[in-house]
């Protein structure tokens, strides 16, 4: 069997401590990538608000080592 090389996939980083959310202007805590790379950022109250409607246009995401996204299950399944 010949092996196939396949890039590694691009990573996101979580959102820095002086980026803010992009609805409300509070602390950051997930980084979600578009399909079109276009970048947006949530505090963790918006994150998981919206959480069922961000999964579905996530193509990658980072949260804070602190928060947990309610959206991370949902990417999983």
């Amino acid at each position: 069997m010949t092996p196939t090389l396949t890039p590694p996939p691009e990573t996101v980083s979580p959102p820095a401590a002086d980026e803010r959310c992009d609805r409300c202007n509070a602390a950051g805590k997930l980084r979600i990538t578009l399909a079109g790379g276009s970048e947006l950022v949530f505090c963790g109250h918006h994150a998981n608000k919206y959480a069922e409607d961000l999964v579905r246009i996530t193509v990658r995401y980072a949260t804070d080592p602190e928060f947990s996204w309610r959206g991370a299950d949902l990417m999983a399944n």
